[in-house]
């Protein structure tokens, strides 16, 4: 295990230069797993922590920009830092666009391959909190009654009490135990908070 709790995957058919890649990543504390082609890395163990991967451009069968699309396309975002021996400047513009960290030409300095590699781990840090906070807030509105979503919709709609009352056919009071339930159970301190958490479930559902 790494000091961080994190992984860093290194994908590159010659050994030599995997090896020396291992011992600077291991020399400052990385976890380090590493593959001489695209299909030994996907037949590899899955590990469950922040990561990034260092990809050679050029391998054997499925090239590095091949499976940067083959990521793209199957929704993946693990953060890749390029690495290759014989790049040129329409490559690196393409996989830069298609969302690469960083696009090193070899021989390239350690710092640079460290500070891409950390830069990589901290977008997947990022990126997997967010998608831990948008889980626990579904979650959350999934523990809502039907009545209680019905209640939450027109609260952060802008309708008063009475009116949500009306529009539900039911009494102000009972109305006002829904919103204080609704407010409970979303974790919500105020009006605009619960607007917040309204709009941040409404984003996610269209992106789905």
């Amino acid at each position: 295990m790494s000091r961080d709790g994190s992984v860093v995957f290194v994908v590159d058919d010659d050994f030599y230069v995997r090896e020396a890649i291992e011992d600077l990543l291991r020399s400052v504390g990385h976890e380090v797993r590493s593959y001489d082609s695209v299909a030994a890395f996907l037949d590899g163990p899955l590990i469950d922590l922040p990561a990034c991967l260092v990809l050679d451009v050029r391998l054997p069968g499925t090239s590095g920009l091949e499976f940067q699309r083959l990521q793209a396309s199957t929704g993946s975002r693990l953060p890749i830092v390029f690495i290759t021996g014989h790049g040129d400047i329409p490559m690196s513009v393409a996989a830069m666009k298609a969302g690469a960290i960083e696009f090193l030409t070899k021989p390239f300095r350690d710092q640079d391959l460290l500070d891409a590699v950390h830069a990589g781990i901290a977008l997947d840090r990022r990126r997997r909190a967010g998608e831990a906070e948008r889980t626990a807030l579904f979650e959350r509105y999934a523990s809502l009654t039907p009545r209680e979503q019905e209640t939450m919709a027109l609260v952060v709609s802008g309708l008063m009490n009475k009116q949500i009352a009306a529009a539900l056919g039911l009494s102000e009071m009972t109305v006002k135990v829904h919103r204080a339930q609704v407010m409970r159970k979303m974790n919500a301190a105020s009006l605009p908070e619960l607007v917040r958490i309204a709009d941040s479930l409404a984003a996610v559902t269209t992106k789905a």
